[in-house]
Order: C-alpha cells, then sequence, then structure tokens
C-alpha cells in the first residue's frame, strides 16, 4: 500500500470541507468481490474517491468526515490472528490513520451508531451514488432511504465539491500519471513487436496484461485488442490473426496508486500498412495532431472534437468517401458515420474520471451543454479546459458494416457521403490513435515517453 505524504490527504479533506461549510461527510471505501464464491475474488479495486481523500487502499474502511469539528475519522478493524495466517501481517488502523493524516479511527462497527447520532440530531450527512451494491445496501440500511431513491438523494454539493476539485491534477498526481503511462507505453510497444499473422488475439491481451502487472500495478481497465477495431469496446480475443489486417489496442496500465493510463495504437499484423490502411491511417493522425495542437486554457474541448471532425471530413473528401463541404458535413453529423464517438474525456484516478459522479457534471456545465446529435452526443468532455486537467485525445475513423447499411437505406446525409465508394472498405476495420495529455497554462504536454505512432515509426518497430 502507497501513500501520498498524509499532509496532502488532510489539505484535500479541509478543502472539501470548506466547499460544503455544514454536515457530515460519508466516504464508503468498496468491499471485495466475489467472483463464484465468498473467498474466491476479483482483484480488489478500492474507491477512487475514498483514494483521493484518504489514500486507504484496502476492503472494509470507511472515513466519516465532522465539518463542524474539523475532524476526519477511520472505520476499519485490525485483522485477526486468524486473518493473518492467510493474509501476513497488515498494517494497523492506527498506522493507516497516520497515513492518510488523522489520529482518529474506530471500530467499522462504530460507523452505523455515529450515522444514527449524526440522524438524531438532524445533522445533514453528505453521501455520493453508490455504483456497487453492498455500499448500496449500507446506506439504505444506515440512512434508511429507500434502494430506487439512493441516487437521486446523494448530495449534489459533495459531487460538485469533489468534481471541481478533483479535475486539477497536482504535480504529484501527474508524477503517477507518467508512470502509468510510461508503463502503457512498453505494452504498445510489445505488441508491435510481437503481433504476426497466426497468433490469436488472446495471446498478445495476456502479454499485455502480465506488463501491465509487472509494472506494479494491473490494467486500468479491460483491454481492446481487436482485429474488429470498427466495434468500440470490442473485448474478445479469440481471433487468429491474419496477414492484411488491423489490429486496434485500446489498454493502458493503472499504477500502484490507481492511477491510470490510457493509450490506443493502431498496428498491421503484416511489416507494413497497405496503401489504402496507410491513407485512412494519416487521415486519423492529422486529425489527432490537429487537435492536440489546438489544446489550451479556456479553449472548449467540444471544439477543439468539432475541429478533429473536420480533419477527418476532409481526409476522406480526399479519398473520395465524402463529398460537399467539410464544415457543412460536420455540422449535419455525416462525419459520424465514421467517428461515432466523442474526442475523449478526463482521466486520472478513473480512466473516464469521476465518471461514477455523473459524466455530465464532469464534462459540461451552464455554458456548454451536452447535444444530441449522434456522435457529438457521445463527447464525454465538452467544457472549456483548464489548467491542471489530464484529457485523452483519441480520434478515429471506423467503416461499420451495419452502421452503413443503415445510412444507406434511409439516404442519411445522403449530400455529403459516397456509399457506392464505401463497398471496398466494408472489411476495413478501425483505426484509432490517442495520447494523455496535461493542459499547462500556455498550452498542452503529452505525457510520458514518446509511443510509436507515424507509419514510419510503427513499421520500424515490425522489422
Amino acid at each position: 500500500m502507497t501513500f501520498f505524504a498524509p499532509e496532502i490527504y488532510q489539505e484535500r479533506r479541509q478543502q472539501l470541507m470548506q466547499s460544503l461549510g455544514s454536515g457530515l461527510i460519508l466516504l464508503l471505501g468498496n468491499e471485495e468481490s466475489p467472483m463464484n464464491y465468498t473467498d474466491n475474488t476479483y482483484p480488489f479495486r478500492q474507491d477512487s474517491n475514498f483514494l483521493y481523500f484518504c489514500g486507504v487502499d484496502r476492503p472494509h474502511v470507511a472515513m466519516l468526515i465532522d465539518i463542524e469539528a474539523g475532524t476526519s475519522t477511520l472505520f476499519g478493524d485490525d485483522p485477526s490472528v486468524d486473518s493473518i495466517v492467510w493474509t501476513g501481517p497488515q498494517t494497523s488502523m492506527a498506522e493507516l490513520g497516520q497515513l492518510c493524516g488523522t489520529a482518529h479511527h474506530a471500530s467499522y462497527s462504530n460507523l452505523p451508531k455515529a450515522l444514527e447520532a449524526a440522524r438524531s440530531k438532524q445533522r445533514p450527512i453528505h453521501y455520493l451514488p453508490p455504483y456497487r451494491h453492498d455500499n448500496a445496501i449500507k446506506l439504505h440500511e444506515w440512512l434508511e432511504i429507500p434502494l430506487r431513491q439512493l441516487k437521486e438523494k446523494a448530495s449534489t454539493a459533495l459531487i460538485k465539491a469533489i468534481i471541481a476539485q478533483a479535475s486539477y491534477k497536482s504535480p504529484v498526481e501527474v508524477a503517477e500519471m507518467e508512470k502509468a503511462v510510461n508503463t502503457s507505453q512498453k505494452m504498445h510497444v510489445a505488441v508491435m513487436q510481437n503481433v504476426r499473422a497466426g497468433m490469436i488475439e488472446a495471446e498478445l491481451a495476456g502479454l499485455v496484461e502480465g506488463l501491465a502487472i509487472s509494472g506494479g500495478g494491473r490494467l486500468a481497465y479491460s483491454a481492446i485488442l481487436t482485429v474488429n477495431g470498427q466495434t468500440l469496446h470490442n473485448h474478445h480475443h479469440h481471433n487468429v490473426l491474419r496477414e492484411g489486417q488491423l489490429i486496434l489496442g485500446d489498454f493502458g496500465a493503472e499504477t500502484v496508486m490507481r492511477y491510470a493510463g490510457d493509450i490506443t495504437r493502431t498496428v498491421p499484423v503484416s511489416k507494413t500498412f497497405t496503401q489504402q490502411q496507410k491513407e485512412v491511417y494519416n487521415i486519423v493522425l492529422e486529425s489527432q495532431l490537429d487537435a492536440i495542437a489546438a489544446l489550451k486554457p479556456g479553449v472548449p474541448y467540444r471544439d477543439v472534437h468539432l475541429l478533429a471532425c473536420k480533419t477527418i471530413a476532409s481526409g476522406l473528401k480526399d479519398l473520395g468517401l465524402m463529398k460537399g463541404d467539410a464544415g457543412e458535413a460536420v455540422a449535419a453529423g455525416a462525419h459520424a458515420l465514421f467517428f461515432p464517438h466523442g474526442l475523449g474525456h478526463m482521466i486520472g484516478l478513473d480512466v473516464h474520471d469521476m465518471e461514477d459522479l455523473g459524466e455530465d457534471l464532469v464534462g459540461y456545465d451552464e455554458t456548454i451543454t451536452r447535444s444530441t446529435q449522434f456522435g457529438l452526443r457521445s463527447l464525454r468532455l465538452g467544457r472549456k479546459l483548464e489548467t491542471g486537467f489530464v484529457i485523452t485525445v483519441e480520434p478515429g475513423i471506423y467503416f461499420i458494416p451495419e452502421l452503413i447499411d443503415q445510412w444507406e437505406a434511409k439516404g442519411t446525409c445522403k449530400d455529403f457521403i459516397n456509399f457506392d465508394k464505401l463497398k471496398s472498405y466494408r472489411h476495413f476495420s478501425g483505426i484509432r490513435i490517442e495520447d494523455d495529455i496535461l493542459i499547462t497554462e500556455n498550452g498542452y504536454r503529452i505525457l510520458g515517453d514518446p509511443i510509436p505512432k507515424t507509419v514510419a515509426e510503427i513499421e520500424e518497430q515490425r522489422s
């Protein structure tokens, strides 16, 4: 278990208390999650909000912050000797309290009593919307809130205060994210160097996950590593690779402190890209480079997304796949046939940072709201960029036969798309390129060591 300095957690909690002003803040850690019976569990993953304010990365712990008293109490229990036989010695609750900057700790069984005492005095108890059933049941029982009402009765003030605070990554957080990206770099280079026809995707998926674990953490999210790159979230790893195919790899490492990397590269199974693959790849790369160059504080990320869309539309027009004015095509949403997702999202302790608190609250505000247009509505981050944000930039071009057929049958955006020309691309799959980027005072900085990205750089790794 690794911590930042205790003062960091103290300062974070102090800022949170100042934002809310009164009441109690209840932060629940996660429990173990059984796979098929109680003692056979999935790898433990602590709640990210709990990690941010407390740092204790083990199950069955919670923190109660008393705003008026200015105290933080860590609830949990020291392991029994019977437990130590199976797990080995564990850090004591007193030691964990010191590591997270609080002198107050108590048995987990005392937490319901503390909440009952607060409720009897009609003190507000701020809690976050639960995403795991065990924590939902606890909140239901302790606070006597119907299960179906837990989300709507969660503290909007607490949610907004955490988003306002955790959106800005400190230097120690950025350093941790650089570690994640650098491990991710090793994972992607390993795929570039080892991919070959005849392999099963699972062989590469195993290689990638092994490198993530050997880097001290785990995968930040389930790896997307597939020859069916046109399926955006494809976690199937059983296809046999063939010459002439592309393999799209969207995966990243999570560090021991749970900060995420999120990188995508698209690689030919053969030693080189085909001419058709190069043409499409270079459009995606140009759109990513254009988008990255536009990053700076004060720029709405929605505008950067639309810039990337226009680059894609212009490139596809040059290939004869689109037609008409590129700007008008993007306004009509015609590009979304090929690029149906958003350009990127915030990243931090979560690969989609703070998404459990509400995607629109994280990515939008009163001045920039989410679009309802196909493609643009999937943009997770639309608000103005600010110094300290860490984001992903991940444009792509995909040829999805089912979507092409639907649009052609309905005549959707027919003034901007040459459907006849798409017939020779039906089995192309897809290409996506992604990097993680810090917004600085004057612009941006791509995190981590360089990861091969141009056609020439990738083909050099394939030689």
